[in-house]
C-alpha cells in the first residue's frame, strides 16, 4: 500500500492484521496463528503499529482486543493468534521464528532493508499461503522491484482521500503548500517519484555507495546550517554529521535536522550529537545571523571547537563539487537517511521543487567540504 501522509496506511495495516488474526471471511479463510510486525525500530513499531491511535490495539473492539506484552514484544488474541514485534535495526532477530503473515511498516526507512526483508522471507513458511503487507511511500530499489512483480497487489491512497479524518488546518497548510509539487506527489499522493532529471544526485549513486556501518574514522565533524529565525514556519536547522577514514573515504553518519527550535535548542541538539559521536569540530554557517550562531553554541558548551564558514557562492555551486565526490564513489551513507536523500535527489539548479530551503543538504555540503575539499597546509619549519 502506497499512501501519502495521513492517508490511513497505518489504519489499513492494523485492520488487515486484525482480520487475518480473527479469520475474517473477506480477508482470510481461517485465523493466522503466527504474525510478524516489523517497524523501522522497536519504538516505532510499538508507538505506531501497536499502541498508536490507528494501531492494532485501538482498532479492536474491547471483547476482541489482544493482550499486549511489551516486555515480550508480543500480542496474543483470545483465539490463540500471536503477533511478534521486530525491529528492522536487527535483521538477525528474524532468524528462527516462522510465520503465516507479516506487516512491514515504513519499509523505505528501514536501516537494513535488504537484509531484514530477506530474513523475513525465510521465516514466512507456515500455512497454505503465507503473505505480507507493506505500507510505505518513498522509492527504494526493493520497492521498485515490488512494483515490477506481477504477484504483488498494489494499492494507492492519497492524503485527500482521508480528509474526513484529518484536521482542516492540516489540509489547508500542507495540501495548499505542496499540492502539485514533486514533494507533494510523493508525500500527499503516494506516487513513486523517480529522480529529478537535473538533480545533482541520483538515488542509484547513493544506493550504490551505502554502508551498514562506518569503519574507524580519523576525523568527524558536525555541520550546522542555522535557520533565519526560530518561528515554527521558519526553515529547519540543518544538522548533519560526517566522518573521514584513513583511506580518504567519507561516511555520512546521521541527519539530526530539526524544525521550529529556538537557537539554544538547536544549539543543544548539535552539541549533543557532537558529544555522542565524539566529533572533532562543529562547522557552523554564519551567513544567517552572523556571529549569533557561534555565540549561542558557545553558551551551550564553551569547550566545543566551533569553526565558522561563510557562503560566498550559491547553494548549487557549493553543492556541485560534493556531488562529484559521490559520483567518484568517495562518499558513503551509513544506513538509510531518507529525508536527507530526498532533498539531495530533488535539488537542481533552481533549488528544491517545493521552493523550500535545502537545509539538510546544505549542512551535508558544509560537512563534506570541510572533510574533503579544503586545502590542507602542511606544517613547515622556517630557518631563521
Amino acid at each position: 500500500m502506497l499512501g501519502g501522509r495521513g492517508a490511513g496506511k497505518t489504519r489499513a495495516g492494523s485492520e488487515w492484521v486484525r482480520s487475518i488474526a480473527l479469520g475474517e471471511p473477506d480477508i482470510a479463510q481461517a485465523p493466522h496463528r503466527r504474525i510478524a510486525l516489523i517497524g523501522e525500530t522497536f519504538s516505532d513499531a510499538r508507538n505506531v503499529m501497536v499502541e498508536g491511535p490507528a494501531g492494532i490495539l485501538a482498532i479492536h473492539p474491547r471483547h476482541e482486543r489482544p493482550a499486549w506484552s511489551p516486555s515480550l514484544r508480543k500480542l496474543e488474541w483470545p483465539n490463540g493468534a500471536v503477533a511478534q514485534v521486530f525491529s528492522a535495526e536487527d535483521p538477525d532477530s528474524l532468524r528462527g521464528p516462522q510465520f503465516e503473515a507479516a506487516w512491514a511498516d515504513e519499509l523505505a526507512k528501514w536501516k537494513h532493508v535488504e537484509e531484514t526483508w530477506d530474513m523475513l522471507q525465510f521465516g514466512l513458511r507456515l500455512g497454505a499461503h503465507p503473505r505480507q503487507m507493506v505500507t510505505t511511500t518513498r522509492p527504494i530499489p526493493l520497492l521498485k522491484r515490488f512494483l515490477a512483480d506481477p504477484s504483488v497487489a498494489v494499492s494507492r491512497v492519497r492524503t485527500a482521500d482521508n480528509a474526513a479524518n484529518l484536521a482542516p488546518v492540516f489540509l489547508e497548510a500542507v495540501v495548499g503548500r505542496y499540492a502539485g509539487t514533486r514533494l507533494g506527489r510523493q508525500e500527499l499522493d503516494g506516487d513513486i517519484i523517480e529522480d529529478r532529471a537535473d538533480a545533482l544526485w541520483t538515488r542509484d549513486v547513493i544506493e550504490g555507495n551505502r554502508a551498514d556501518a562506518a569503519p574507524p574514522l580519523m576525523r568527524i565533524v558536525v555541520a550546522v546550517d542555522p535557520p533565519a529565525s526560530s518561528s515554527k514556519r521558519a526553515d529547519a536547522c540543518g544538522i548533519v554529521a560526517a566522518g573521514l577514514d584513513d583511506g580518504g573515504m567519507a561516511y555520512v553518519l546521521e541527519d539530526a535536522t530539526a524544525s521550529g527550535l529556538k537557537p539554544p535548542e538547536w544549539a543543544a541538539k548539535a552539541v549533543a550529537l557532537y558529544r555522542r559521536l565524539q566529533a572533532d569540530a562543529l562547522i557552523v554557517e554564519t551567513n544567517q545571523g552572523g556571529e549569533m550562531a557561534t555565540n549561542v553554541i558557545r553558551e551551550v558548551d564553551p569547550s566545543v571547537p566551533v569553526m565558522s564558514v561563510r557562503a560566498t557562492r550559491g547553494k548549487y555551486l557549493r553543492a556541485e563539487p560534493v556531488s562529484v565526490l559521490y559520483a567518484q564513489g568517495r562518499v558513503r551513507h551509513v544506513g538509510v537517511i531518507p529525508e536527507l536523500e530526498d532533498e539531495m535527489c530533488d535539488f537542481g539548479p533552481g533549488g528544491l521543487t517545493s521552493g523550500r530551503s535545502p537545509d539538510r543538504m546544505d549542512a551535508l555540503v558544509w560537512a563534506l567540504t570541510e572533510l574533503m575539499l579544503q586545502d590542507r597546509k602542511e606544517p613547515r619549519v622556517r630557518m631563521l
